[in-house]
């Protein structure tokens, strides 16, 4: 008991450590004006979810209501939860609904009001990812009796989070310029440093989803590092056969795509085939980026092609590969190449549901805002940049 605790308490202080991560990575993407204001929007989901999640955030996505798609208020405040392992469990899915809204903050990169950001993440944080992870994750979920497969957040967090960005960048509209104009990472260093600390963090985030210190465990950590591994060789693979170059936003990009990918599956696929998840999400996840030029949305970071296109490469893939014979302990339903079918159309539904959710939801929310207080900045401001206008400092101050 007591190691698996100290697992989940380690396992939760390394998602945390992801949310600054993420700043450093986006932040670097950005342009050097807005810099700061891409660290603030994912800091202040290490602010404000936390409060929002003890609050009711938790009972709503866990609470024993007996309802196929939300929890109750039975354990609102933390009311009656004073066991270890009720408090690690907290601490430990509190980390992940931090990290959730702070990946869409990459789609609206260069022009969301600050300001409506401050709003916009506890509202999506309750009224959207709350109700996804119940529908995945609690006992009486819908989705969980399926059943279809999550290990860690493929589909809650990363299909999520992905349908939510593309739909605000559709409210918030393409960049003043955009796509003739496509602004340079300022600060390329700091996205390979956020991505090195995301790969580090991944490992709590997906080998803690056993919430166990176990064989589970283990075998999600390996699938993870190999994922991973296998992303980065894929993306710049087909980089330098398209371009003949081999870009650190490549090396970097592959990586996350990657570990996008393997997170629904961490545990319940054996080591090889975390090759196939990685290298698929490499290939995959680098072509979908591109295809946002031909769509026409303005993903500034590309959201959708990593997380809601990895999510679901993850999240299908496992469908076909999923295998319980190679998991120390597996007890689940394998996929087709294991004699399981009906796994993949499952894991299909769960993809296209929450997608959906998500996407139509954030639509709904986003709408409201505009009109309520404004997302977008104004083009002056724009220009600007949103470190000077929306928080009166700068990333970079040369004296004399």
């Amino acid at each position: 008991m007591e190691g698996n605790t100290a697992w989940i308490l380690t396992s939760a202080a390394l998602v945390l450590f992801m949310v600054p991560g993420l700043a450093l990575f986006y932040g670097g993407m950005v342009r050097a004006k807005n810099a700061l204001n891409m660290l603030n929007m994912n800091m202040w989901c290490l602010g404000i979810v936390p409060v929002v999640w003890v609050l009711v955030g938790w009972s709503l996505a866990s609470g024993d209501s007996g309802r196929s798609w939300l929890g109750d208020l039975s354990v609102v405040g933390l009311k009656g939860v004073h066991d270890v392992e009720g408090l690690a469990s907290f601490a430990f899915l509190m980390t992940f609904a931090c990290i959730t809204p702070a990946l869409i903050s990459g789609a609206v990169a260069d022009r969301m009001k600050f300001s409506a950001w401050m709003v916009f993440v506890p509202i999506w944080s309750l009224v959207v990812y709350a109700p996804v992870v119940y529908w995945i994750y609690g006992a009486d979920g819908w989705i969980f009796n399926l059943p279809a497969h999550d290990f860690a957040g493929g589909t809650a967090i990363h299909v999520n989070a992905g349908a939510a960005a593309l739909a605000l960048a559709i409210v918030l509209g393409k960049r003043s310029g955009w796509p003739q104009n496509r602004p340079a990472p300022h600060n390329v260093p700091f996205v390979m440093l956020g991505a090195g600390i995301l790969w580090f963090g991944w490992f709590g985030f997906n080998a803690g989803s056993a919430l166990a210190s176990n064989g589970v465990a283990a075998q999600a950590f390996v699938n993870t590092f190999i994922a991973a591994a296998a992303g980065m060789v894929a993306w710049m693979l087909v980089e330098l056969a398209k371009t003949g170059k081999a870009s650190t936003i490549g090396m970097a990009s592959g990586v996350v795509a990657a570990l996008v990918a393997i997170t629904p599956a961490a545990g319940f696929v054996g080591s090889m085939h975390s090759l196939v998840f990685g290298a698929a999400a490499g290939v995959i996840c680098f072509f979908a980026i591109e295809a946002k030029f031909r769509l026409g949305f303005d993903d500034s970071l590309d959201v959708v092609g990593i997380h809601l296109v990895g999510g679901a490469v993850g999240g299908i893939l496992l469908g076909f590969m999923a295998d319980s014979s190679a998991v120390p302990g597996g007890d689940f339903i394998d996929g087709v190449f294991f004699g399981g079918g009906i796994l993949l159309w499952n894991q299909i539904l769960a993809i296209v549901a929450v997608g959906s959710f998500s996407f139509v939801a954030t639509l709904v929310i986003a709408k409201v805002l505009d009109k309520v207080i404004g997302l977008r900045v104004s083009e002056s401001t724009e220009m600007t940049g949103l470190d000077v206008s929306d928080h009166g400092e700068a990333a970079y101050v040369i004296d004399g």
